[in-house]
């Protein structure tokens, strides 16, 4: 089965208070953090399983859309908690290689990256 449908059986996310698109600042930071993946040659694991940069994007977008239809995401630390740094189905979490470097978590690598989004906006 395709990387997207089994990520998308198992999503869950816990409702919100009102359901609505990110804000624009919020979706210009979860953009720059799939450019940083993008720029950094990154790929996916799931459950044991490597995926490719284009995979990933289009299931965490998914996610994000998922999201969106329950609650509004104030901040992007919530899209990369709730959508990008775990199964939703078994619960395993992410992991991410970028080019010939370490395999490591997704969740510090994402956070680590927002950081470098932020400092490059700040400019």
């Amino acid at each position: 089965m395709r990387f997207a449908l089994l990520l998308l059986a198992g999503l869950s996310v816990s409702a919100g208070a009102g359901a609505g698109p990110t804000p624009a600042p919020t979706r210009v930071e979860i953009d720059g953090l799939l450019a940083e993946l993008r720029s950094a040659q990154c790929r996916f694991q799931r459950n044991g399983s490597w995926h490719t940069l284009d995979e990933a994007q289009q299931v965490l977008t998914y996610k994000l859309k998922k999201i969106e239809e329950r609650t509004t995401l104030a901040r992007t630390e919530d899209f990369i908690d709730q959508a990008a740094t775990r199964s939703s189905t078994t619960g395993q979490p992410y992991q991410v290689q970028c080019g010939q470097g370490a395999v490591e978590p997704a969740g510090p690598w994402l956070h680590a990256a927002l950081k470098r989004v932020r400092a490059v906006s700040a400019r």
